[in-house]
């Protein structure tokens, strides 16, 4: 049976298609776990730039380790401004907030 058109081989757009197209609760799930992926990537790397280990930010900030792992965790939820604010502060660096648009496939 022939095909008409070039058949897509793209993986990601085909899950897109499958599975988020015209959904727009999925989408929204889908954003939410980038920028969660996001800020727990950011306090790894700035972390691991530094030097320190888990249980070492953890004092420097008041916390314990257990508390540091979670936040560097891709699936936690609760990264709470004053928390990223005193990792920052003791990184040496400040936090900063931007809203981007949201990108929506054609």
């Amino acid at each position: 049976m022939a095909r008409k058109g070039k058949a897509n081989t793209d993986a990601v757009e085909i899950l897109h298609r499958r599975f988020f197209q015209g959904k727009p609760d999925r989408l929204k799930e889908l954003e939410e776990a980038r920028a969660n992926d996001q800020v727990a990537h950011k306090i790894y790397e700035l972390r691991t730039s530094a030097g320190l280990t888990q249980a070492q930010l953890a004092k420097l900030i008041g916390t314990t380790a257990s508390v540091i792992c979670r936040l560097e965790d891709a699936d936690y939820e609760g990264h709470s401004l004053g928390m990223l604010r005193r990792i920052g502060a003791a990184l040496n660096q400040r936090v900063e907030i931007r809203f981007v648009p949201i990108r929506r496939p054609a």
